[in-house]
């Protein structure tokens, strides 16, 4: 998975939009939620998204992982190179990040998402 696939994934999932924030950070929201985090100009390419809890203590000590700074908090991991996962994982944790992140919207966001 490069840059370009993950941030087609992310598109693809219904009322996401796409900011650069912090100056290098590729940005996808939900409802002006972020759910995924990638890191542009860094080799290699890193990504930060939220899993449930379970996954966020099995993936927290898992090789090429670790808790997301800042907002690990929140049940965020940060896999430190893109690469590591296959395109089927990148599937299941960015529907499943969105899925969290779009879940947790007020009614009235939702609904102006047709959500």
């Amino acid at each position: 998975m490069n840059i370009e696939e993950l941030q087609e994934l992310c598109k693809s999932l219904p009322s996401v939009t796409e900011d650069i924030k912090w100056e290098s950070d590729l940005c996808f929201c939900v409802g002006t939620k972020m759910f995924c985090v990638v890191g542009l100009n860094q080799s290699p390419t890193s990504a930060s998204f939220k899993v449930t809890p379970e996954e966020f203590d099995e993936l927290s000590i898992k090789k090429g992982f670790k808790p997301a700074p800042y907002v690990a908090r929140y049940k965020w991991v940060l896999v430190e190179d893109i690469t590591t996962l296959s395109a089927k994982e990148w599937k299941y944790y960015i529907t499943q990040s969105y899925t969290l992140v779009k879940d947790k919207l007020p009614a009235k966001i939702k609904k102006e998402l047709s959500l």
